[in-house]
C-alpha cells in the first residue's frame, strides 16, 4: 500500500492527464458496444467530439439498455460480460434502481478506492496499529436476480465482499455468512455477538447502521464505553451521508474524545468518487482521477438550476456548484449521478459533496426523493379523503438513544380524520416504493415511523413572506436533508 502512495502522487501533479487517459481508454474500450456504435465511437477522437456526439443521460434513460443487460445481453454499454449489479434506490420508474458492475469497474474502481482508502489513512497515521486487529464493516445483502440465473443483486458493499481477495477477507469481521445476512434485525445481533470478540480497530460503514450496531454490542455486552470493547480502536471510515450531523455524536458520546481518528469516503453504487486525503481538512475530498471514470460537471446558480453548459475538469472554478455528470468502466456514459459538489482546491482538485440535484433527505441512507414523497402523499390524501395545500419534510437525527424519523410539517386543506392513518398510509406507501427506506424502517432499527405535525392554515404562506419568496418561481422546498426550512415553519405555530 505504501508503493500505492507514489500512484496517489500523480493526482496532485498530473490530474489532467490522468483524465484524458481515462477518457480515451474508455471511448476504446465502448467502440465495439451497442452504444459506442450508435453514437460513433470509433470517431472520437477528442472530448469536444465525445461531448457533441454523445448525449447526457439520467437513470431512466439508460435503463433500457441496463435492463437488457440483466436479461443476459452482452455487449450493450460495455465491452466485458456484466453478471453483478449493485441495488440502489432513488429512481422514477422502479422501487430501486440497478447499477451494473463490471470486472474492470470491481477491481480497477471499487476495490482501487478500498485500498486508496487505507494507503492514505496510513500516510496521514504512520504509527497506526489498524493491522494488529481486524477492520469492521457493515454491508448489505447479495441475492441472484429474478431476470436471468447468473445475473447477481445487491448492495455495492456486498458486491465487493463477496468478491474481496483472500488476505482482505482474513483481516476484516464480521464472517461473510453473517455480513451478507438478508434480514437486519438477525444480522444486526449476529454481527454484535462476533464482534465484540474481536480485536476490532476500525469500522467501515454508514453512520445511522454503525450506531444501531454499537448500542447493541454495549446492550450484550453490559459496558459503558465501546471502547472497553475494543480497547485498540482507532479509526472510523464513513460515508454515504453526511457526517455533519453525527460528528458531535461519535466524538463525544461513542468515543468519549479519546482520539479515534475519522477519515470520509465518496463511494457510490456508481463508483468510488472521492477520499479525504488530509485528515486536518474536514469534508474535503481528493477527487481520485484514475479509477476508469471520466469527469464532467454542469454549473448551478443560486437558484438550484442547472445551466446550459458542461465542463471537463480543467474549466472548473472554485467555489461554484456543480452537478456531477460520469462516465464509468462499467458503462455508465455521461451519466447524471445526481450529486452536486464544490471544488475547494484546484491543486490538488478536492471537493466537498453539497447537495443533491433533487430534493431529497438521505440522513440514514435511506435516498428518499421527490418522486417518493409525491406518491406517498398522493396515496395517503385519496385513502384518508384528505387535501394537502403544502407540506416540508427533514430528519430528525439519532441522538440519546432515539432512533432516528422524518419529520414533517403538513398543512391540510382538508385534514384526515385519523391522522394516524394518514401516517400509517404515508409510511406503508414509502417502502413499497423506495429499497433503501424500508430497510432502513425494518425493525425500527434506524428510523422510526414518521413524526407529522399539522399545521394552521396560512403557515406556509406567512413563512414565505417572511423570507421573501412569495409569487414568481418561488417554491415550499418539499424535501431537505437540514432542518433548516422545518424548523423555520414550525416557529410560526404551536401545536
Amino acid at each position: 500500500m505504501k508503493r500505492r502512495m507514489s500512484r496517489i502522487e500523480s493526482i496532485y501533479t498530473r490530474p489532467l492527464e490522468l483524465q484524458e487517459e481515462c477518457f480515451k481508454g474508455l471511448v476504446y474500450a465502448g467502440r465495439q458496444t451497442e452504444w459506442g456504435k450508435k453514437y460513433g465511437y470509433s470517431q472520437i477522437h477528442h472530448y469536444d467530439t465525445f461531448k457533441s456526439q454523445v448525449p447526457i443521460s439520467t437513470y431512466e434513460e439508460l435503463f433500457p439498455y441496463i435492463d437488457r443487460i440483466m436479461q443476459g445481453e452482452q455487449q450493450v454499454l460495455w465491452n466485458s460480460p456484466i453478471t453483478w449489479f449493485s441495488k440502489s434506490s432513488g429512481t422514477t420508474n422502479a422501487r430501486s434502481k440497478f447499477i451494473p458492475v463490471s470486472k474492470e469497474s470491481l477491481e480497477d474502481c471499487h476495490m482501487m478506492g478500498g485500498k486508496d482508502m487505507i494507503t492514505l489513512l496510513i500516510n496521514n497515521r504512520p504509527d497506526t496499529q489498524i493491522f494488529e486487529g481486524k477492520g469492521l464493516s457493515i454491508g448489505g445483502s447479495l441475492s441472484p436476480s429474478i431476470s436471468h440465473p447468473n445475473v447477481l443483486v445487491g448492495d455495492v458493499s456486498a458486491v465487493i465482499m463477496k468478491n474481496l481477495p483472500v488476505w482482505a477477507q482474513m483481516i476484516r469481521t464480521p464472517s461473510l455468512e453473517v455480513a451478507l445476512m438478508d434480514d437486519w434485525d438477525q444480522k444486526i445481533e449476529r454481527m454484535a455477538w462476533e464482534t465484540s470478540k474481536e480485536n476490532v480497530t476500525s469500522i467501515l460503514g454508514v453512520p445511522t447502521w454503525t450506531l444501531v450496531l454499537i448500542e447493541k454490542i454495549l446492550e450484550i455486552t453490559g459496558k459503558q464505553s465501546i471502547l472497553e470493547v475494543w480497547e485498540n480502536f482507532e479509526f472510523m471510515i464513513h460515508g454515504a451521508v453526511a457526517f455533519g450531523p453525527y460528528r458531535e455524536v461519535f466524538q463525544k458520546d461513542i468515543f468519549r474524545n479519546q482520539g479515534v481518528g475519522f477519515l470520509e469516503i465518496y463511494n457510490a453504487s456508481e463508483g468510488f468518487f472521492g477520499i479525504q486525503d488530509d485528515l486536518s481538512l474536514k469534508d474535503e475530498l481528493l477527487l481520485m482521477l484514475d479509477y476508469g471514470i471520466f469527469y464532467e460537471f454542469i454549473p448551478i446558480n443560486e437558484e438550484g438550476e442547472e445551466q446550459d453548459t458542461i465542463v471537463d475538469l480543467s474549466q472548473v472554478e472554485l467555489g461554484l456548484n456543480y452537478a456531477m455528470v460520469i462516465s464509468t468502466n462499467a458503462g455508465l456514459w455521461r451519466y447524471k449521478i445526481g450529486d452536486t459538489i464544490r471544488f475547494t482546491s484546484i491543486d490538488p482538485y478536492r471537493i466537498k459533496i453539497s447537495g443533491r440535484t433533487k430534493h431529497f433527505i438521505n440522513a440514514f441512507g435511506e435516498e428518499l426523493i421527490m418522486e417518493n414523497a409525491e406518491i406517498a402523499i398522493s396515496k395517503a390524501c385519496l385513502e384518508t379523503n384528505s387535501i394537502i395545500k403544502e407540506y416540508t419534510a427533514a430528519p430528525s437525527y439519532m441522538q440519546g438513544g432515539q432512533r432516528g424519523s422524518h419529520e414533517w410539517v403538513i398543512e391540510f386543506s382538508k385534514a384526515p380524520k385519523e391522522m394516524h392513518t394518514f401516517v400509517e398510509i404515508l409510511d406503508r406507501t414509502l417502502r413499497e416504493i423506495n429499497s433503501d427506506y424500508d430497510a432502513k424502517r425494518s425493525y425500527d432499527l434506524v428510523l422510526g415511523p414518521p413524526l407529522i405535525h399539522q399545521a394552521p392554515s396560512g403557515t406556509f404562506y406567512a413563512w414565505m413572506r417572511e423570507r421573501g419568496k412569495l409569487g414568481g418561481q418561488h417554491k415550499v422546498p418539499r424535501l431537505s436533508n437540514h432542518r433548516e426550512f422545518l424548523e423555520g415553519v414550525k416557529a410560526h405555530f404551536k401545536e
